[in-house]
């Protein structure tokens, strides 16, 4: 099946798992649990998967290792990161040894990981809402109209604002970022590929604005918390993009896309499952709460659900999901979740020119460093041994 064609649902069917938005974490649960054997629907409301793409696509060191992402879909190699205080003035440098970041072109990677799930065996439904659940039937309008599916399971990977986790009276994010960016191709570059990171708390309240050229496109950015913006966030990426940094001669287009949407940067949720199901991705908060990184933790957290959800479905234990327990992985990010919240209180911009001080000394670029290029990634639990 082509990964852009339409599942035709029938009135009634029944799958064991229903997995409920098709972005990565959707997509990678989906693909490694039909790979077991299961049988497993898809459904996502957009029509076709090169649509309302809301990340920016940067792809750290420790993803690019660990999982075999299309090279073809993402960008050349970034090891240069460029620290702004408000003023722009006197940046910090951080140069890696090693390649940091690639940004992913996300439509023809998100087609190509439908289509390896497709190839698995996933039963994709495009153009289809996910609409409530009456115990173990799920409620569903497609294109040919509503529709009713009974599954074992349910996986919520359906955003930062969940409807699963609703139904499943699970937790839900309450800690939110909105970030909104344009993205447009560039021709002729001949600058290093750069992230540029302006910390200003007007700008960009409580996190940061960005430009990422990597000498295939560029992305301009803010993101901050909503009630926090002077005059909104459209206006402020408006203000930015007139003199974002990392842009010099760079000729932009008339038309650009555009991207937006809710960052959860409250952490892991502490209730992720129930004996109906799980929360992956952003619905499950699985994104840093301090960098707001989330494509290496929504990937390393779908091969956990799937393997408690594989276990689940084989062993048919009422307790088979309990040891997907978010409380126990929230508990492995209190530093950054402190860190977090002492950069929700910055507000001046004198204190962050102040901080900036601090940034410039050997210790604080060694800091920068360890955020920036560190080699951890998103803790999980250590691999349960193999029953006898």
């Amino acid at each position: 099946m082509n990964a852009t064609d339409i599942t035709h649902l029938k009135a009634t069917a029944s799958t064991d798992v229903l997995v409920v938005g098709a972005g990565l974490a959707g997509l990678h649960t989906a693909t490694l649990l039909a790979r077991q054997g299961h049988d497993v629907l898809l459904v996502d409301r957009r029509t076709t998967l090169s649509t309302a793409i809301r990340t920016t696509g940067i792809f750290v060191r420790k993803t690019l290792d660990d999982f075999p992402l299309p090279p073809e879909h993402l960008g050349p190699p970034i090891r240069r990161v460029m620290l702004y205080p408000p003023s722009l003035r006197r940046p910090v440098s951080l140069v890696s040894a090693r390649d940091e970041y690639r940004v992913g072109d996300m439509a023809p990677l998100y087609e190509t990981t439908a289509a390896k799930a497709s190839a698995a065996g996933v039963r994709i439904a495009l153009g289809t809402r996910y609409t409530g659940r009456q115990g173990k039937t799920f409620y569903l309008i497609g294109r040919d109209g509503p529709a009713t599916t009974r599954a074992r399971f349910v996986v919520g990977a359906d955003g930062a604002r969940s409807s699963v986790a609703r139904d499943l009276n699970l937790d839900r994010n309450q800690h939110l970022l909105i970030g909104a960016e344009e993205v447009f191709g560039l021709t002729g570059q001949d600058q290093p590929p750069t992230f540029h990171c302006v910390l200003d708390p007007v700008l960009a309240p409580g996190y940061l604005a960005w430009v990422l050229n990597d000498g295939q496109h560029a992305h301009i950015g803010v993101a901050g918390y909503a009630d926090r913006f002077p005059h909104g966030l459209r206006a402020a990426l408006q203000q930015f993009s007139a003199s974002a940094p990392g842009l010099a001669g760079v000729q932009r287009p008339d038309t650009v896309e555009r991207r937006g949407g809710p960052i959860p940067v409250g952490g892991v949720l502490r209730r992720i499952s129930c004996p109906d199901g799980i929360l992956v991705g952003d619905a499950a908060g699985a994104v840093s709460p301090l960098t707001a990184g989330g494509l290496d933790p929504c990937l390393r957290l779908s091969e956990f659900a799937a393997e408690v959800l594989d276990d689940a479905l084989r062993s048919s234990r009422p307790d088979a999901l309990s040891p997907y327990n978010g409380a126990a992985l929230r508990a492995r990010f209190r530093g950054r979740l402190m860190l977090r919240e002492a950069l929700a209180h910055i507000r001046s911009p004198a204190m962050t020119e102040a901080a900036f001080a601090l940034l410039r000394t050997p210790l604080g670029q060694a800091a920068a460093d360890r955020i920036l290029f560190g080699d951890k990634s998103f803790p999980l639990p250590a691999p349960r041994p193999a029953p006898r």
